[in-house]
């Protein structure tokens, strides 16, 4: 059976790729591998999150990512927001170390990358912003851990912003979001994906 890329160490063959894409009017140089995450292309609801993230309202702070794959998300942002620390996490080893790989690439400095099961072994305790494109096919308790768990790691007005499929369960993790934060903006639609927006006020 094939690794879920939500696998520690997968035990799929390494054949790396490496190919060019731009994002928030950057050219990002990625290197992927299988075993991976959307390793082809940045996935669409990646980019849709990223490109709908407002860094110029953002509050003061640290920029977290949760499931970082190998680095698409966090180290767009990163690129931008050179003042503020991005700290990228997963639990995928191999995905890890495309995301250091492909930081060093790309002269990205201000990321920290490293392993964690979810929040576990988070560093930041303050954050501006927390990020997901959550792993669907690891189950909806662990997606809505990760809902839950921000609340805490987030300073006040920071944000929660993940991006979901309707059909995978964008409507309960609104809900959920909901009965965290108090409140849930869509903040986009687009192709069946939701970017949902919670705020700790």
């Amino acid at each position: 059976m094939a690794d879920h890329y939500f696998t520690n160490k997968p035990n799929t063959e390494s054949e790396q790729s490496a190919w060019t894409y731009k994002l928030r009017g950057h050219t990002f140089k990625f290197v992927t591998d299988l075993g991976v995450f959307s390793k082809k292309t940045v996935d669409f609801g990646s980019r849709l999150l990223i490109e709908t993230i407002d860094l110029d309202n953002m509050v003061e702070g640290d920029i977290l990512d949760i499931g970082c794959g190998y680095g698409p998300m966090g180290l767009s942002l990163a690129k931008e927001a050179s003042e503020r620390m991005v700290e990228m996490v997963d639990v995928n080893e191999r995905a890890l170390g495309l995301a250091k790989q492909n930081a060093s690439n790309n002269r990205i400095s201000n990321a920290k990358i490293h392993p964690s099961n979810i929040y576990q072994q988070v560093k930041g305790d303050s954050f501006a912003a927390i990020i997901s494109n959550p792993p669907i096919r690891a189950g909806k308790k662990v997606v809505h851990e990760i809902l839950t768990g921000s609340f805490d790691r987030l300073r006040t007005q920071g944000t929660l912003t993940i991006v979901i499929q309707k059909k995978q369960g964008a409507p309960s993790a609104k809900e959920k979001m909901i009965e965290t934060f108090g409140n849930a903006e869509i903040l986009i639609k687009d192709k069946g994906y939701w970017i949902i927006q919670s705020i700790k006020n």
